[in-house]
């Protein structure tokens, strides 16, 4: 099949410009910032558990890698599922899967019953970036997939940086295992909220004209493993991705115990990386948005925002030797926008390369790559501090950023849409 029959073909599955794809990337935000209050409750409140379990490190590295192992593992699985049941019922199974496990880490009593609960929330969280990305490959055309992908992702940005005040002020009124109840109850809110308001005919089957989104065909597996394509965005996932997972579950431990942060500092100031987070995610989206507007090439849109965001990564370097708490907040700001700013143009990717049949396969391929990855150093941080310092772990961190978009180039070679029949 020549190049032209291929864009053809892709262009009779381009996603209408419904103006309800705007209310759908609504939700997909709120529902990332509540996915991220839920996963980050735990790290938030560590150095509290810490005492009462009398946790070490490598204990709290076991509990973290305890949702971060099953989110990877399960990652893949939920790309399939969305693919097969839909947009609409696959977030519905997600949510109720990670609601019920936040609610019961309230009645958590160890390392073991934290474990266990973790591993559920990871279970089910494990759905949100496969079906968030195929929601959007389905309801958005190419030129603005990298802009509604950036929205997503401020949802993982502002999250954070709503949940460590609202965690800690929630604690201080009612109790840590309250904070769990709370949060958990408002993943069922949200999942109300889409199911009133998502397109019920969104069955993983093409749509009836005019009323849906675009869908397609699910793509074997063993077809898309072929593409070098594929592999180049799941090894960029596996090498990227812990840089996000180092700050987000380590973060608040690493200002109190190098910084001296209590929780009240660390409510004042330790929201401000997570903004500057999001920040970079809508920047990410708005900056490979406008050059393909102004140049037409998705090619040299979506590298050069990844490569801007590689650079900006390296601001790690100064982080583990910045000489005041405010200078290393500076620094893990700059190293947060990066990294929102690349991984919503490489989760883009997927859409780009692959039709809409195969976009939340590749996503969930992706995920459990960069979840992999994620376990990998999240375990090494908690050794590692324990014999050394972070210090260690910061340089390593800021190596992956550019390790993970040389992989990536080298792999994927020039973005452009697949013939993949």
């Amino acid at each position: 099949m020549q190049m032209s029959e291929t864009a053809a073909t892709r262009a009779a599955v381009t996603p209408r410009e419904l103006p309800w794809r705007w209310v759908i990337i609504a939700l997909i935000f709120l529902g990332t910032v509540i996915n991220y209050f839920d996963r980050l409750a735990l790290p938030t409140l560590a150095p509290v558990l810490r005492a009462e379990f009398h946790l070490t490190n490598v204990d709290y590295a076991w509990i973290a890698n305890s949702f971060l192992l099953v989110y990877a593992l399960s990652m893949f699985l939920w790309g399939a599922v969305f693919d097969r049941v839909g947009n609409r019922r696959g977030f519905a199974i997600a949510v109720v899967l990670w609601s019920a496990a936040q609610v019961g880490t309230a009645a958590a009593r160890g390392v073991a019953s934290l474990c266990g609960l973790r591993a559920l929330l990871g279970l089910g969280e494990a759905g949100n970036w496969p079906g968030a990305t195929r929601t959007i490959a389905a309801w958005f055309p190419v030129r603005q997939r990298a802009l509604a992908m950036g929205i997503a992702n401020t949802g993982a940005s502002l999250g954070p940086a709503l949940a460590i005040p609202l965690i800690v002020m929630l604690r201080d009124g009612f109790g840590w295992r309250a904070v769990f109840v709370i949060t958990g109850v408002m993943g069922l809110v949200w999942l109300a909220l889409w199911l009133l308001l998502y397109p019920k005919n969104d069955a993983g089957q093409p749509a009836t004209a005019g009323t849906g989104p675009v869908t397609a065909t699910p793509v074997p597996w063993g077809v898309l493993l072929r593409r070098r394509e594929a592999w180049g965005i799941i090894l960029a996932r596996f090498f990227g991705d812990p840089i996000w997972w180092l700050y987000v579950n380590w973060m608040p431990l690493y200002l109190a115990d190098v910084r001296g942060f209590d929780l009240k500092q660390l409510k004042a100031t330790g929201w401000v990386p997570y903004v500057a987070a999001a920040l970079g995610a809508l920047a990410g989206g708005w900056f490979s948005g406008w050059l393909l507007r102004r140049t037409g090439d998705v090619n040299r849109s979506r590298k050069l925002a990844i490569t801007l965001g590689t650079v900006a990564m390296l601001a790690g370097f100064a982080t583990a030797f910045a000489g005041s708490a405010p200078l290393a907040i500076a620094c893990l700001s700059v190293t947060l926008f990066g990294f929102q700013f690349w991984v919503g143009n490489v989760q883009t990717l997927a859409s780009d390369y692959f039709p809409i049949g195969a976009v939340g396969s590749i996503a969930g391929f992706a995920g459990t790559a960069a979840g992999l990855g994620a376990v990998i150093f999240t375990f090494s941080t908690g050794w590692v501090v324990d014999h050394f310092s972070y210090t260690p772990i910061l340089l390593t961190a800021a190596v992956l950023a550019p390790l993970a978009t040389t992989a990536l180039f080298l792999l994927a070679g020039r973005v452009r849409a697949l013939d993949v029949s």
